[in-house]
């Protein structure tokens, strides 16, 4: 799902791709605050892996609660700080460049040189801002990773994030069950700069 003001220019951007030669495919959209809390859970409790700056699989219960939330943050949203949670953002592929069955990574080596989705993450890099995507989690400004699979909707996200302030945010999480709150809610004011205001601006 998408917001309803993304779809329309999703679907140009996807028949752009099409006419490239690319079958431009998405694999997350809207995600919500329950669906986040689970995955930022289950990597709190090492039920899902995960993974240091260069994807490489870590060990999770080998780490102390701080650095648990540190390096579920390079590559995970908090619940109720996920751009997905706008319905403004999308985790794309080509699934013309891969044969049925291929087990998607989303990994940064799947998107650079020699990877299966290398053209296409060249030809959104030219295109799809005509469109108003651009791609916040370049690894430059963002605290997130480089994600060149992650593309937003500017002119639907930008009003959004900028409505994401820190009491709501917290009030959100003070009232779940977030796994590893005594670690989050005292900087809170840090993951907000670090990895909600932070984004490589297109």
């Amino acid at each position: 799902m998408l917001h309803v003001h993304t779809i329309a220019p999703f679907m140009n951007l996807r028949r752009a791709a099409r006419a490239a030669g690319f079958d431009l495919t998405p694999v997350s959209g809207f995600r919500d605050f329950d669906r986040q809390l689970a995955i930022w859970n289950a990597k709190f409790r090492g039920v899902r892996p995960l993974y240091d700056g260069a994807g490489a699989p870590i060990d999770s219960l080998g780490l102390s609660p701080a650095q648990r939330v540190e390096a579920i943050l390079l590559w995970s949203a908090l619940p109720g700080g996920s751009r997905h949670h706008w319905g403004t953002d999308v985790d794309v592929f080509d699934a013309a460049a891969v044969a049925p069955g291929y087990r998607l990574q989303l990994s940064v080596g799947e998107f650079s040189s020699g990877g299966p989705f290398a053209p296409l993450a060249g030809w959104l890099e030219v295109h799809a801002a005509r469109f108003g995507f651009f791609r916040p989690f370049r690894g430059v400004l963002s605290g997130v990773q480089p994600e060149p699979w992650h593309f937003s909707f500017a002119p639907v996200a930008e009003p959004a994030r900028r409505a994401l302030n820190l009491e709501v945010w917290r009030e959100a999480l003070v009232g779940s069950a977030l796994e590893g709150k005594d670690e989050v809610l005292p900087r809170l004011d840090e993951f907000h700069a670090r990895y909600v205001a932070a984004i490589d601006w297109p």
